[in-house]
């Protein structure tokens, strides 16, 4: 298990103004401004993305795999979300963008989807046949943003975590398995994934509960979505022959990724679909306070719309949905090993689908010694309800508790507070010049600069 988290979120300082609108919507307080730039604490950023689109200066960057990689295997297979699909126009075939998928160069193509029967039929045996091997409220660990928001928001939650690996690691078991059955040398196989968003970057780089992950790289689906659609308007592919299709898949697998689909699989008992992180958070805070009980099931999602609203899609999220659903219709309700061989894989898989235990990583964490970390708590409490509450990002912190913890462990001085400056210098316990020289340092000397004034004539 890797010990510490992989970020695939990046930051290009040539191109940040200091605008702060990154540490104002993260959910865990993971960002916070020094010299006028945003600086990120590993241990609480979850790779939710929510940083990624409120930047208004595209200074925040997906950090991926170099996509030639995929031609340094004899057998490149892509694994591919079905709703990667739902970004291409109703009028563009299946079988179209498959081809152009071969003409890029993989030799194999599957959705990722493809181990959602396997997983539904384990997932409805544990919560009906009451062996849980967890604690109620259940909680999917689907999405691998909010397994690390709960490990390092909500750790007290850890052990409601549903301890089963993710369809695209179970799809990418099944590929590996069966392509060495036919003589494949493992060397030769390269699973190429294809993320939506930033969390299952993170998560295949440094799988939680996994010492590593069967996937080999991972490729923007934004980045992908242009490339495909390039070779098709170009016309640059072949037509692949009409027995190379994708799989079918059952109505739940097609729905699987959208918000509620992991829930409705359930056939009873109370389950709940939530989506957008900071309604899952939310949520949480009163799930943790057991202000919501007799709750059996809670599919959350990090994304507004699961899936499709990820970060790296490529399509508005509510046409990706609507095509979704009306390729939905055309599914089966079940599908049988003759209509994916997957199933066939059964025993070989449930032996592959459990991962370890998942580690709390309290972000609140502020001494390795129980009786100093307690003080610190209650006298970050005490330095938090002294100040304004107004949570104005001035100081460079998401707000004023996340100051009082910086504070007391050393990465920040309550001075930074500008109303604490105002009551100083107001009892000459600072000068004009010292709280000046304290702002510079947050925000650097070029948004503090002096002639600023004289620039504007006052």
């Amino acid at each position: 298990m890797s010990e510490d988290f992989h970020h695939a979120l990046k930051f290009k300082y040539d191109l940040c103004i200091g605008c702060s609108h990154c540490t104002g919507v993260c959910p865990t307080s993971a960002i916070h401004v020094e010299d006028g730039h945003p600086v990120l604490d590993p241990n609480r950023c979850v790779d939710c993305g929510r940083c990624y689109v409120a930047c208004p200066m595209n200074a925040i960057y997906i950090e991926q795999d170099d996509f030639q990689t995929v031609y340094d295997y004899e057998y490149p297979v892509l694994l591919v979300p079905s709703i990667f699909l739902a970004q291409f126009e109703e009028k563009i075939r299946e079988r179209t963008i498959l081809s152009a998928l071969l003409h890029i160069g993989f030799k194999y193509v599957y959705e990722v989807e493809k181990s959602v029967d396997f997983l539904k039929e384990y997932l409805r045996r544990d919560m009906e046949g009451g062996n849980l091997p967890c604690e109620k409220p259940v909680i999917s660990s689907f999405c691998p943003a909010i397994v690390r928001l709960i490990q390092v928001k909500f750790p007290v939650l850890v052990d409601n975590i549903y301890l089963s690996k993710a369809p695209f690691d179970m799809t990418a078991e099944y590929i590996k398995k069966s392509l060495l059955e036919k003589g494949v040398k493992e060397e030769d196989i390269g699973i190429f994934y294809v993320s939506p968003c930033a969390a299952k970057i993170a998560a295949i780089k440094s799988p939680v509960g996994e010492e590593k992950s069967p996937v080999s790289g991972v490729i923007n689906m934004n980045y992908l979505y242009s490339k495909v659609l390039r070779v098709i308007k170009t016309g640059e592919y072949q037509m692949c022959d009409e027995s190379v299709r994708f799989h079918r898949l059952s109505k739940a697998s097609i729905t699987y990724p959208l918000t509620g689909g992991e829930a409705k699989m359930l056939r009873t008992g109370r389950n709940l679909a939530i989506d957008d992180i900071h309604n899952v958070s939310e949520f949480l805070e009163k799930v943790e306070d057991e202000d919501i009980q007799d709750i059996d099931f809670l599919e959350l999602r990090a994304c507004d719309g699961s899936c499709c609203g990820g970060i790296l899609t490529a399509e508005n999220r509510f046409l990706m949905i609507e095509r979704q659903r009306k390729r939905m219709q055309k599914c089966s309700e079940e599908v049988d090993a003759e209509d994916n061989d997957l199933l066939n894989y059964f025993d070989y898989l449930a032996d592959k689908r459990h991962v370890g235990n998942v580690e709390p990583r309290s972000m609140d964490k502020m001494d390795d010694n129980v009786a100093a970390a307690m003080q610190k708590m209650k006298r970050a409490f005490e330095i938090n309800q002294s100040l304004p509450q107004v949570d104005c990002h001035l100081c460079g912190y998401p707000s004023c508790k996340a100051l009082a913890d910086a504070v007391v462990t050393d990465k920040a001085q309550i001075q930074q507070c500008i109303f604490v400056q105002r009551a100083m210098e107001h009892y000459d316990m600072m000068t004009p010049k010292e709280a000046h020289d304290i702002s510079a340092k947050v925000w650097g000397a070029k948004k503090t600069d002096p002639t600023l004034v004289k620039n504007l004539n006052l």
